[in-house]
């Protein structure tokens, strides 16, 4: 099984507390998804993230292939990290670690995503499809997060 590392890292105008309301509240998740990958949550949610959270959602990451995916939030210290690994789904490993650090300008959003394709040689075959289908995901995050005006 080959482990694919991702990390992003992005600055945004706002305070460390702002962000983390933002980011700890599940219901932003389709704000920051890009309308194409048919982000559909199907679980009921908090206001609030909390470890052992479940959430529920499909999506379509190449159409017209939709998958169920569910992921649980295993760990979290406000206002600095949450991590969400997948418990279901289309990766055989999915580990997300959310760091976030107060700056001088703001605030510094870093990712770390681990993880591993299914299917053997033919995930293997779809790495760089899948790698830059990641990088179209993130890009449309850092302009959604970089145009947000009301930052409570």
């Amino acid at each position: 099984m080959k482990i694919h590392r991702l990390e992003k890292t992005q600055f945004i105008g706002t305070s460390l507390q702002a962000a983390w309301d933002f980011f700890s509240d599940p219901r932003n998740l389709p704000v920051i998804t890009p309308p194409d990958l048919g982000f559909r949550i199907a679980s009921k949610l908090p206001e609030r993230m909390h470890p052992g959270l479940l959430i529920e959602y499909r999506v379509t990451p190449f159409p017209p292939v939709s998958v169920k995916w569910i992921t649980e939030i295993t760990h979290m210290v406000e206002p600095i990290l949450f991590v969400d690994e997948q418990r279901f789904g289309p990766y055989r490993l999915w580990h997300h670690q959310h760091h976030f650090r107060e700056t001088a300008e703001g605030v510094e959003i870093r990712d770390l995503v681990t993880y591993a394709l299914p299917f053997g040689v033919f995930g293997a075959a779809a790495a760089g499809l899948v790698n830059r289908r990641l990088d179209e995901i993130f890009r449309f995050r850092q302009q959604i997060l970089a145009e947000k005006k009301d930052w409570r």
